[in-house]
């Protein structure tokens, strides 16, 4: 058996713009406060244990000990089970991913795991306990690093709530525009092109307001017209190929 001794860092981060609720008529911001409605106070994080409801009203009470004791053999390390190719997993599995660091005596070993895996074209299927719960996780090269991916349980991926209708009728016309749309609009994953347009025009507009100026109003969209779908097709095929004029 090889043990890698490795750390994880979180490999994203958010960049939501996060707002504070406030009091309308005066302005002051309203805060969250842990209060036990028994006692009427406010409760600091050391007062807080943590509880199951077994029934209404009634709770078992899990201690830290508890859980550090819990016999799992996936507790503080990754076990793994199997080797798969990473295009086998539907991407619905994805929760969030962190970079592996490898201590000292890991590095060599985590290395050869690292070539191993891309050699083989493969990812290391497994489970790992993290945060007082067991996951199923992936570990995966990328670039340079060696990326673990905390996956989603099956019974967490809800059902469709429509799926696509196997019976629907395709005309064979739009079918084949619809292909040529796609290879013309093929292209490489580069994601660095991609902005969030949204997030810089939300913070445009914050900065202005806390400068004292005045915004203005997007104009109202126009009611969305009912077109033809082969139209449709059609326009977007001789936008692709203006697009793609330009760029050549």
């Amino acid at each position: 058996m090889v043990s890698i001794p490795v750390a994880l860092h979180t490999a994203t981060e958010e960049k939501d713009v996060h707002f504070h609720q406030l009091h309308k008529d005066c302005g002051a911001r309203i805060h969250y406060d842990k209060v036990c409605p028994v006692h009427k106070k406010v409760l600091t994080q050391g007062e807080i244990e943590r509880g199951f409801e077994v029934a209404k009203g009634s709770y078992v009470v899990i201690t830290d000990e508890d859980i550090d004791t819990l016999p799992i053999p996936s507790k503080h390390t990754l076990e793994v089970t199997s080797f798969v190719n990473v295009a086998d997993v539907d991407p619905l599995y994805f929760d969030r991913a962190y970079y592996v660091d490898p201590e000292e005596t890991g590095k060599k070993p985590l290395a050869l795991l690292a070539r191993a895996l891309e050699e083989k074209g493969v990812a290391a299927l497994g489970k790992i306990a993290l945060r007082n719960r067991e996951t199923l996780c992936l570990l995966r090269r990328s670039g340079e690093s060696v990326v673990l991916e905390i996956l989603h349980w099956p019974d967490e991926i809800r059902a469709p709530m429509e799926a696509v209708k196997k019976g629907a009728e395709v005309d064979e016309k739009q079918l084949k525009m619809a292909e040529s749309l796609i290879d013309l609009m093929a292209g490489s994953f580069e994601p660095q092109e991609y902005h969030d347009e949204f997030r810089t025009a939300l913070l445009e507009k914050i900065e202005a307001k806390a400068e004292g100026h005045k915004t203005q109003a997007e104009p109202e969209a126009e009611p969305t017209k009912v077109i033809d779908l082969m139209d449709a097709l059609k326009a977007s095929i001789e936008a692709a190929k203006g697009s793609k004029r330009k760029s050549g």
